[in-house]
């Protein structure tokens, strides 16, 4: 591994692309970063869910809202606002959603998630 790593997100190693979300993937050495941009609608449970399945998002997320604002539901019943700015960390169970008619651009830094949400 080399001593310094660095990468554009405008050319990631993947992209995906479910109903009103761009998920752009690059790798680091043996970790991942995610670039994930929300469209106003979007909403786990109508635009995710189609392709992973489940109840409620089953991924952990960590990472760091750089615009726009998203509501999250927890299945235990707690709600957040996450607002650009902030860092977060969800558990899985949760179902979420853009407020307002900003997109929703965040930071994912989680590696195993990176890797895997959206991908059915």
């Amino acid at each position: 591994m080399t001593a310094i790593e660095h990468r554009s997100m405008s050319t990631p190693d993947e992209t995906r692309t479910p109903d009103r979300t761009t998920l752009e993937v690059v790798q680091l050495g043996s970790a991942s970063v995610a670039r994930l941009t929300l469209q106003p609608g979007w909403r786990w449970s109508e635009c995710i869910k189609p392709v992973v399945g489940g109840e409620s998002c089953q991924a952990a997320h960590l990472g760091y809202l750089v615009s726009g604002r998203m509501h999250v539901v927890a299945d235990d019943g707690t709600e957040a606002d996450l607002v650009a700015g902030e860092t977060y960390r969800l558990q899985p169970g949760h179902d979420a959603w853009v407020v307002g008619d900003e997109p929703v651009i965040g930071l994912e830094f989680d590696t195993k998630t990176a890797e895997t949400y959206a991908r059915g």
